[in-house]
């Protein structure tokens, strides 16, 4: 049952205060990454939709009204892992409500986290990294920045966002490195291999001032006019190479950081320095990444034990 009280009482709060507040809270003060921002803002504003919809006060919001938002959020077939997120950004952001006064009872401890599997991520195997790597035609205009932009995102596992964000003056060629700014506004240093080196170093001479013309964009990946490439263009670029190398599995820009991941440890890569270059903030997160090798031993184990 919902708590009875008084209509003046139970008047909702303009619906976007709160939680552009709190959003706000997460950019400034806690220094989250805009993308991280934007999941939030989306999944909050549903909340706060349906705490509308009830004409819920904040004050009298109580663990009812949450209940009933999971449920509807599972009734829509969402995932498990969605509804996780959901329900991971709602408890913060009920810890922050109680803090600003805005509830009258810290609701978060009554919340319990959802339990999910871990989805093992999908890695492709070297031999289709080198045919993913060589799909770009040297006789097509952009040849040079996607050649470039294939080998970057192999060689430093650079989350998407962060690869349209890169700036063209924290790429240091003559060192082999990256300055990345990664989740959180965390900054990392990323080697980058020679195969890497060398597309960046031929983009970067020849076609990137053909795209710049008179701009100043400062991002090192530009679009046919100039501009940064956004998060978009890079994943279409990567299906449409995916397909020219004829790989049947589905292939996006995430694919290529789990293969940087997956390939240095299975090459004997500690797993704390796969940690740092990923740029992930507990190694719990990395370890994820030690059971794609299973596979592989696994293989071995049917390939080469007398009883298989």
């Amino acid at each position: 049952m919902l708590l009875k009280t008084a209509p003046s009482e139970r008047a909702i709060k303009p619906p976007s205060s709160p939680v552009k507040r709190f959003l706000d809270h997460l950019f400034i003060e806690c220094g989250l990454a805009g993308a991280t921002v934007t999941a939030y803002q989306r999944d909050l504003t549903e909340f706060w939709d349906h705490l509308t919809e009830l004409d819920i006060d904040p004050s009298f919001l109580s663990m009812e009204e949450v209940q009933q938002h999971l449920i509807r959020l599972h009734d829509r077939g969402l995932a498990s892992s969605s509804v996780a997120r959901h329900l991971a950004a709602i408890k913060v952001f009920l810890r922050y409500l109680h803090a600003e006064g805005i509830i009258r009872r810290d609701l978060a401890p009554l919340i319990e986290s959802i339990r999910k599997w871990r989805r093992i991520p999908h890695a492709v195997q070297h031999g289709q990294i080198e045919a993913l790597l060589d799909a770009p035609d040297p006789s097509h205009e952009f040849y040079l920045r996607d050649k470039a932009l294939l080998e970057t995102l192999y060689a430093t596992g650079m989350r998407v966002s962060e690869l349209v964000n890169l700036p063209l003056d924290q790429v240091n060629l003559n060192l082999g490195y990256v300055r990345c700014m990664g989740k959180g506004r965390k900054e990392r240093i990323i080697p980058i291999g020679r195969y890497a080196i060398d597309a960046v170093r031929k983009y970067g001479g020849l076609l990137r001032p053909q795209l710049l013309g008179l701009r100043h964009t400062p991002s090192l990946f530009l679009s046919r006019t100039g501009r940064s490439l956004d998060r978009s263009a890079v994943w279409r670029l990567v299906q449409k190479y995916a397909q020219v190398a004829g790989l049947k599995t589905k292939v996006s820009p995430h694919t290529l950081r789990h293969c940087f991941a997956t390939h240095l440890l299975s090459g004997g890569a500690d797993l704390r320095i796969v940690q740092e270059l990923l740029g992930h903030a507990s190694v719990t997160t990395t370890q994820i990444y030690t059971h794609v090798d299973n596979d592989h031993l696994k293989e071995v184990h049917r390939k080469f034990h007398p009883r298989p």
